[in-house]
């Protein structure tokens, strides 16, 4: 509530500052050229001046405030029921921390309950000081800003830098996150590395992740075979075939009333949680395979296989290549489609031969994205192919992936320092690789198609 206030506070002062600093600039406005910038830019270098640095301090005193808060509850005397073990006594304050957010959380630690007041009370008082500061240092923000509304100030310049350089910084937060990502990544692979050689990791072909560091438990092999299998392979089969006649079918063939529902229709599969997917696999299209696998001989088939998990796949990715080829082939320019047709070719043979051509490179980068997305899924999987590290070509056998491993490494209580736990972050960096390279290809085969056909 104080966080509402408080950033409801800095917005309404920064925009009494927009009018104020308006008003001031239009009484200085004599005739033309009399002011530099007009009065609505003096309006806005006023109002970022209060608002930016407000902001910015006001983040900065919620990143400090809990250890403020913290070293202020321990200063008191309540604090010495807190344990002796830093792990116990940790806990029991993440516990009175909640309450104090939630009063009408249950409690597991009855001395969490008595620690809830006094670090509700304390979070207050910190959150009111945070406030004045950030309110303050607004109003000097904006008091600097007043006194530079001149009729030669160039405000418009000013502000349109600033605006720039937020937009620059907001342009940099992806950045950084990939940055973020891939450093946690080598840090925590390295720490594995350090324990299970590298060698044995990329190229052995049992997998039984365990706490002891012991090479020949963590061959990788199976897994990242069972990735390519089910995402790269199975899936693809059903998604490209299906995801380019449709697309085919919508830019060619079907009238404009068809096209606008069956195009949403296809692409609401897109917006399907994974999680019915799963069920779908699970329960609809696994049982199926089964039966098809008894018919074909297959001696006690298991109900969990890579193509019940690889046909749904490649079904949840069609509107990636559908909609990627759709957009290409709509953009080629409709004089290559007049100029093969005046030449005497056939209307599928202008779709085979320059249609699907010219349309390459987006169609290119559709596949790409949907191979991108099916290795990387997870529920499907767990619900449909099985835990079981299998180095086989058996569509029919139950297989793993990469993801579903990292998953089951990461979960429940497990010592994180272990070889076991520390895997994951190997495979994660081994699936980003991967996706990389998929999407360094897929760059390099759009630009040299794009140049043949620009």
């Amino acid at each position: 509530m104080t966080s509402n206030i408080v950033l409801a506070a800095i917005l309404a002062l920064g925009i009494v500052g927009w009018f104020a600093a308006r008003s001031k600039a239009r009484l200085l406005y004599t005739g033309r050229g009399s002011l530099h910038s007009m009065p609505g830019y003096h309006g806005w270098y006023v109002a970022l001046w209060l608002i930016v640095p407000a902001l910015i301090a006001w983040a900065a005193w919620q990143a400090i405030m809990p250890g403020l808060v913290e070293t202020a509850i321990l200063a008191q005397p309540i604090a010495a029921k807190l344990p002796t073990i830093d792990m116990d006594r940790a806990a029991v304050l993440s516990e009175a921390w909640n309450l104090a957010r939630d009063p009408g959380a249950a409690a597991f630690n009855p001395l969490a309950t008595e620690f809830a007041e006094p670090l509700r009370d304390l979070q207050f008082r910190y959150s009111m000081i945070g406030g004045v500061l950030a309110l303050v240092l607004a109003f000097a923000g904006g008091a600097y800003a007043f006194t530079r509304v001149r009729s030669g100030f160039p405000a418009r310049t000013r502000t349109e830098r600033t605006v720039m350089f937020l937009l620059l910084l907001a342009s940099l937060v992806a950045i950084l996150t990939t940055i973020g990502i891939v450093v946690s990544l080598l840090y925590e692979t390295g720490l594995f590395f350090s324990q299970i050689s590298p060698i044995d990791f990329l190229t052995g072909l049992h997998w039984s992740p365990k706490d002891v560091a012991d090479g020949a438990d963590f061959g990788a092999v199976p897994l990242f075979w069972g990735t390519i299998y089910i995402g790269a392979i199975i899936a693809m089969i059903v998604a490209i075939p299906l995801g380019l006649m449709s697309a085919v079918y919508l830019t060619q063939y079907a009238t404009p009333t068809a096209r606008k529902v069956l195009k949403p229709i296809l692409e609401i599969l897109a917006g399907i949680p994974t999680v019915v997917y799963g069920y779908f696999a699970a329960l609809t299209v696994a049982p199926m395979v089964r039966d098809f696998a008894e018919m074909m001989g297959k001696d006690n088939p298991s109900t969990e296989s890579a193509l019940a998990a690889g046909l749904v796949m490649g079904v949840m990715i069609i509107p990636f290549v559908s909609s990627m080829a759709d957009d290409s082939m709509a953009a080629v320019p409709q004089a290559m489609r007049d100029g093969s047709l005046a030449m005497g070719a056939t209307e599928s043979e202008t779709i085979k031969r320059v249609l699907l051509p010219a349309a390459l490179p987006g169609i290119v980068a559709g596949v790409m994205l949907a191979v991108s997305r099916a290795i990387g899924e997870t529920m499907i999987v767990v619900m449909a192919a099985g835990a079981a590290a299998r180095l086989s070509a058996d569509p029919f056998a139950s297989m793993t992936t990469v993801t579903y491993q990292i998953v089951q490494l990461l979960t429940g209580d497990q010592e994180f320092n272990s070889p076991k736990t520390l895997s994951a972050f190997a495979l994660g960096l081994v699936l980003f690789i991967i996706t990389l390279v998929l999407n360094i290809v897929a760059l390099r085969v759009v630009k040299r198609f794009r140049e043949a056909y620009d």
